[in-house]
């Protein structure tokens, strides 16, 4: 078996396309996790009868948000919060990488200090910028904004930078890629020295190259066809599989949601539907603009009903995988917050439990949806590619 190196093209093309596309409209969420804290607070009370002042101190303790712990999880940010310590939080700050009014401006998020709600205000030459749920704005627009515009700010492009900055799903999405640099390269290595008994690496992701070359590729796209497209499917498959299990992992470097993120998506979608178009031939076009069978009458409701089914394939393909993944980060940290809802440690060894069985059925998760996806991008392509007998 022959394992080119044209899997690390395609995954080149699709890091340029998401890694703009992902910060394109952050998730409004809130960078700092939420935990059940309290706050004091000392009142001085001055009595002239007693001739002496008292401190009262008064613990206001902070009502838990589940909401806000999944939303601040399942979100992308501008930094990995790691942990808190003395109710400090302690977080990895990642590059802002801006184009604002005066051009090109690179600098931490750290100069934020974990401020989400757009009161503390960064002097970045001369411009003043703020951060309201991991979106960026000019400080002096964001005053003039109402609630609703500062919650869909994400399109209010008059009012906040283009934000190219690395956050935490393009940092996954960057640590993936290079791990898929490794495997394909130390794989294709590894056959040059011994094309016949694959060993170590090689012998661990042969049969699952194997796998998506005889069950997905070749059954969907036929046998004389499959070999050109076997390294996007190689490429979707690996690349989809392996940051599903990153966002599984739950400390830093991991722990993000790159593929339970809409934008995400949304563009490994959008490149199968590229994929699928520019493949298509005379006959699958004509079977779109000239259904067989069908009256010419006919011919202005079937062509749009055609249009349509084209289109929803790859939404079908981005609503299935963002669903899925998301789905089951959700499950996981509503269980966990019981223990926070309940205040009761007894509740922790239940959920512990329904989380651990969770932790292990989303491992199969992630290879399940990495699997389907392929498997859909196959499918849709040999319908572009099939060639039709007419008698």
């Amino acid at each position: 078996m022959i394992i080119s190196n044209k899997p690390v093209q395609y995954l080149l093309v699709t890091l340029l396309a998401l890694s703009s596309s992902i910060n394109f409209a952050s998730t409004p969420v809130d960078s700092v996790s939420v935990k059940h804290e309290t706050v004091e607070s000392t009142e001085a009370s001055h009595t002239e009868a007693a001739g002496h002042g008292e401190s009262v101190g008064h613990e206001i303790e902070k009502e838990f948000n589940a909401s806000e712990l999944i939303n601040s999880h399942i979100g992308d940010s501008h930094d990995f919060h790691i942990a808190d310590w003395n109710g400090h939080p302690i977080s990895f700050s990642l590059p802002v990488i801006l184009w604002t009014n005066n051009g090109l401006e690179i600098f931490s998020s750290a100069k934020f200090h974990h401020d989400n709600s757009g009161e503390h205000v960064v002097d970045i030459n001369g411009q003043k910028l703020v951060r309201y749920k991991e979106i960026i704005f000019y400080a002096d627009k964001f005053e003039t904004m109402t609630a609703d515009q500062k919650n869909t700010g994400a399109f209010a492009f008059d009012a906040r930078p283009l934000d190219f900055s690395i956050t935490k799903n393009v940092f996954s999405m960057l640590m993936s890629a290079i791990i898929l640099f490794f495997l394909f390269f130390a794989v294709a290595r590894s056959y040059k020295k011994n094309p016949k008994a694959p060993t170590g690496l090689a012998g661990f992701l042969e049969p699952l190259v194997t796998y998506v070359r005889d069950e997905i590729a070749v059954p969907n796209i036929g046998e004389k066809k499959a070999g050109k497209y076997m390294p996007y499917l190689l490429t979707i498959f690996f690349f989809i599989w392996i940051n599903n299990l990153i966002g599984l992992i739950p400390f830093f470097p991991f722990s993000s949601n790159l593929t339970g993120n809409i934008y995400f998506t949304f563009v490994m979608a959008f490149i199968t539907f590229i994929v699928t178009t520019l493949s298509g031939n005379k006959s699958y076009w004509g079977h779109i603009f000239n259904t067989p069978g069908v009256p010419v009458w006919l011919a202005p409701i079937m062509i749009p009903v055609e249009i349509i089914g084209m289109l929803t394939k790859p939404f079908a393909l981005m609503i299935r995988l963002f669903a899925n993944i998301t789905a089951g980060h959700i499950i996981i940290l509503s269980l966990v917050s019981l223990i926070f809802i309940f205040k009761s440690i007894a509740v922790g060894p239940v959920a512990g439990a329904f989380v651990l069985f969770m932790s292990v059925l989303e491992l199969l998760v992630a290879a399940l949806q990495a699997y389907v996806f392929t498997l859909l991008s196959a499918l849709f392509i040999g319908q572009a590619v099939e060639e039709h007998d007419h008698h």
